[in-house]
């Protein structure tokens, strides 16, 4: 009998424990606590855990072996999750942990250790999830105890996520206001790449035409000379898409100095340097993929998604100052905290094409960031990871398919040249009248295939 209460307190804990609940760590240290005879702190857990991924890591080539469903997976590990380690019992311990794959794949691997302090053995490792998405979870059955399930295959559609493989037709339209004198327009142009197979299927617009290359990031400008006859005139761009689900990839390098260095509204330095350093305090001497996850944590954890005051221009000394902003807000400050540690980091915008229903208006443009660590080039959405925070583990890392890239990066430099100088970056026309800046009317649309 006392074997099965011993039992059952440990699964309801563990229960607890793999819940992405705010009170989970509370919770299962109280109940840990309740029975332990010797407290031992979460940090010698983390210790411990760390220790023994380490040693491991020495004995196998630099990788941390984990038997996966199909193959046995190299891992490299990228954060412990703190808020979740707990004490079980008197010399026993949970831990979970972020490791990435070979194929930029981030598992989060459960591990119970058993142990005092500097001697701890891990006794059980399991897989929990797969890039944010989990395979098993607690289930408490007739009898009252608790057992591990497989999950179905979980949909993230309500969330926004698109995976493998989105088709859809895209609509991008732009209505000119009054034109008084000679007008000025760029407009950028979506392009093909490894992850998204752009054909233009055709394009509307008054006045003269041409495309212009922009070499500094290889984007595309369709550029555009108007005159008072076309006011009121309207654009119209429709792209057929295919678009693949984007994951970290290899790039054997050398890599830009560009993504190192500031931008008009990236700087780095200063404050930015402060911050990443306190950020990544403890993993100074860890791997440039630990020390991002640990940039885009605290970004999660120090920004709300906002859109008030001076957001929407990618400042990231707003977003520094402010700690809110939209999407281009929350990847600058993400780009110059990264770079002012030494990690490449770069911008990308387009459009999120809606995943729950297959029609309709898309809501703006929407921007995103990749940093250079481990060989690879890691996409990133921290806005997305803010909102739904049950795929923040999905958003370091992945891309999903519903989306279209525009352009790529900050200050572009083209040929003609706006009068008001380097382009900040291009998702909407920007349109200048004489010298003053004018803003077309845009909305964006989509048809799933």
């Amino acid at each position: 009998m006392k074997y099965i209460r011993l039992t059952l307190s440990i699964l309801i804990i563990l229960f607890q424990a793999c819940q992405p609940s705010n009170d989970k760590r509370n919770e299962i240290n109280e109940l840990g606590q309740a029975t332990s005879k010797k407290k031992v702190t979460i940090a010698e857990i983390e210790d411990g855990i760390k220790a023994y991924i380490a040693a491991e890591t020495r004995l196998n080539d630099g990788y941390f072996l984990v038997k996966g469903e199909k193959r046995e997976l190299k891992l490299k590990l990228v954060r412990v999750h703190t808020e979740y380690l707990s004490n079980l019992g008197p010399s026993r311990h949970f831990a979970c942990v972020d490791l990435a794959d070979e194929l930029g794949d981030v598992y989060d691997v459960d591990f119970f250790l058993e142990g005092e302090p500097g001697d701890m053995r891990v006794t059980e490792t399991s897989l929990h999830k797969l890039n944010g998405k989990p395979y098993y979870t607690w289930k408490q059955i007739v009898d009252k105890t608790w057992k591990r399930v497989p999950v179905e295959t979980a949909s993230n559609d309500l969330l926004g996520v698109v995976e493998g493989e989105d088709k859809f037709e895209f609509h991008y339209t732009a209505t000119f206001p009054k034109i008084k004198e000679s007008a000025r327009v760029w407009i950028p142009i979506a392009k093909s790449d490894d992850y998204q197979n752009v054909k233009m299927v055709s394009l509307k617009t008054p006045g003269d035409q041409r495309v212009i290359e922009e070499k500094d990031y290889n984007n595309s400008i369709l550029y555009l000379e108007l005159g008072p006859e076309h006011s009121g005139g309207q654009l119209e761009i429709i792209y057929d898409v295919v678009r693949k689900e984007k994951g970290p990839y290899d790039d054997p390098g050398p890599i830009s100095e560009k993504y190192l260095k500031p931008n008009l509204l990236m700087p780095i330095g200063g404050q930015f340097e402060e911050i990443a350093v306190q950020a990544i305090k403890g993993k100074e001497n860890d791997s440039k993929l630990i020390q991002a996850r640990a940039l885009y944590d605290y970004i999660i954890d120090n920004m709300r998604y906002m859109k008030f005051g001076d957001y929407g221009r990618g400042d990231a000394v707003y977003a520094c100052d402010s700690k809110t902003g939209n999407c281009t807000e929350f990847h600058s400050f993400f780009i110059s905290l990264a770079r002012s540690i030494g990690i490449p980091a770069r911008f990308s915008i387009g459009a999120s094409i809606p995943s729950e229903r297959n029609e309709g208006g898309i809501d703006g443009y929407h921007c995103w960031a990749e940093f250079y660590a481990e060989g690879k080039w890691w996409p990133v959405d921290i806005s997305e990871g803010n909102k739904y925070t049950a795929l923040a583990t999905y958003y370091f890392g992945r891309h999903p398919a519903n989306r279209i890239e525009f352009s790529q990066g900050r200050d572009l430099i083209v040929n003609p040249l706006p009068e008001s100088g380097p382009i900040n970056f291009l998702a909407y026309p920007l349109m200048e009248i004489g010298d003053e800046i004018a803003y077309p009317v845009t909305t964006f649309s989509f048809l799933r295939k």
